[in-house]
């Protein structure tokens, strides 16, 4: 089963800062990811997360594109089959932990 992808407009203008090399690394990650996108505990690729940086993401997934620096924070709807995408960023200083922290908030 393919699950269906929704972002966050943030999330939409973090992908449009990318160059598009990483742009298209990134899509390519979220369409590999989508086909399975439970934690890996259960057999898929995202990697749970929990308190990061002082930031609550409990319930929270994430996929790390170690090679281009680029984390991908996600959330599962499951009794959807959506994942709904939160932030797209470099890895400095877990700062993308922090901008997921205050996109959750405005939830």
């Amino acid at each position: 089963m393919t699950w269906e992808i929704k972002y966050l407009p943030d999330a939409i203008r973090d992908m449009q800062a990318l160059d598009h090399s990483q742009q298209i690394i990134v899509r390519k990650a979220i369409s590999k990811v989508r086909v399975n996108p439970l934690p890996q505990s259960e057999g898929g690729y995202g990697k749970p997360l929990g308190h990061k940086g002082g930031s609550n993401l409990t319930g929270f997934l994430k996929v790390k594109l170690r090679k281009e620096g680029i984390r991908i924070v996600y959330r599962l709807i499951k009794t959807e089959t959506r994942m709904l995408i939160i932030v797209i960023g470099l890895r400095e200083d877990e700062e993308v932990y922090e901008i997921a922290r205050n996109r959750i908030h405005d939830l």
